[in-house]
């Protein structure tokens, strides 16, 4: 007689927990079609734009993940209900394990809001191309952390605070494990905090090989797309430990450096008389410039032919319209070398753009090569196979 209670109590229990798992079920289908359909029409019409992120049907449905199991929990004492107040061993486990699908649901719930958060931060001219996705992936492994750990109090029916306390012994190991992931963290909020590195900024680590812009700034990685299109990927702590040129302040400031130097056969340089000035009159590409040059120039002494070259260098850059002409721009001498007397154009073309300075630069070397043989000058090359062979034929 006793079994036969024992049996139809066991089976009264489970009949109950069905009709309190369809019970749960059925007020969840009702909120996820009637509550979440009419937030989503509210948010529609509001102007706001934030809001669109924070109640969409993602984060909405993650939320929606509470109602099942935690009307299960609530009504699971009914289920297992004993005249002496007890629990017995199936009722503790169904609530240990809707205990723990509580903490992955709150783990997945946070980690999308997170994620939102991080969209919605994204979308602020503040925030925009700043370092913070690895922020929150540092927030959402702060989040598992303590998910695991509540997890595993659970199994082992201990508080969480004993955990942590046994966690202290091991931290060595831990910091050992995770070591990438605590790097990446200072070094990300060290380049946040001191504006070092956004997203689109194109930086160079000659060291490594490394040139192109930055794609994605994460924990752990920081991802650069190189000009051949081909990505290369770096730890985040690499960029705090060694140095890396960013080039963005150039781009900002609305010049790029040009610095080019071309050797003179030094054997050619000789007083300017006034048989070349008349010639470099006579010629339509250089009497504007010497023209220029002579209203300019309140000099005395004698001018050699290499000074007349770089006078019209230096006047054909400053009024190149492609010439960026609030920055510096000169033509210098460097030390002389056994290749011939260096020539430096040095100055910065208004567009920052790669083609268009390639462009400015070839047109400029190409103008001071074509130029330089109406001074009586050319440039220093070694000698090529052909020069020799023709040397022997004279």
């Amino acid at each position: 007689m006793g079994l036969a209670n024992n049996v139809g109590d066991g089976f009264n229990r489970w009949i109950i927990l069905l009709f309190i798992i369809l019970f749960a079920l059925l007020i969840d289908l009702i909120i996820r079609s009637g509550l979440t359909r009419l937030l989503h029409q509210i948010v529609q019409r509001t102007k706001a734009k934030w809001d669109d992120h924070l109640f969409d049907k993602k984060v909405m449905r993650r939320l929606c993940n509470f109602i099942t199991p935690t009307i299960i929990y609530t009504l699971l004492p009914i289920a297992f209900s004993s005249s002496d107040g007890s629990n017995d061993g199936m009722h503790i486990l169904l609530q240990r394990c809707v205990e723990i699908y509580l903490v992955i649901t709150c783990i997945g719930f946070v980690n999308i809001l997170l994620k939102v958060c991080f969209e919605i931060a994204e979308q602020q001219p503040a925030w925009q191309g700043k370092p913070i996705k690895g922020l929150m992936q540092t927030g959402q492994g702060i989040v598992i952390g303590i998910g695991v750990i509540l997890i595993i109090s659970i199994l082992i029916n201990k508080s969480p605070a004993l955990l942590l306390t046994g966690l202290g012994a091991s931290a060595a190991v831990l910091m050992l494990i995770f070591k990438d992931s605590i790097l990446g963290l200072v070094a990300g909020v060290q380049l946040s905090a001191n504006n070092m590195l956004k997203v689109g900024d194109w930086i160079s680590l000659p060291k490594h090989e490394v040139d192109g812009e930055v794609e994605e700034v994460s924990l752990t990685t920081i991802k650069v797309r190189a000009w051949d299109k081909t990505l290369q990927t770096l730890p985040p702590y690499l960029l705090i430990s060694e140095p890396f040129d960013n080039w963005q302040a150039m781009r900002l400031a609305g010049g790029r450096r040009i610095k080019r130097s071309l050797n003179v056969d030094m054997t050619q340089i000789r007083f300017a008389d006034e048989g070349m000035i008349s010639s470099l009159r006579l010629n339509d590409t250089t009497r504007p410039l010497i023209e220029q040059i002579e209203t300019r120039s309140a000099e005395g002494g004698p001018l050699t032919n290499i000074d007349l070259l770089m006078r019209c260098i230096d006047l054909y850059i400053k009024l190149h319209p492609r010439v960026n002409h609030s920055m510096i721009s000169m033509v210098r001498q460097l030390q002389p070398t056994q290749w011939g007397l260096p020539i430096e154009i040095y100055c910065f073309s208004a567009d920052v753009n790669w083609i268009p300075y390639e462009n400015l630069q070839t047109e400029i070397i190409s103008f001071v090569v074509a130029i330089a043989p109406l001074f009586g000058l050319s440039m220093y090359q070694a000698p090529s196979s052909m020069d020799l062979r023709a040397k022997k034929m004279v």
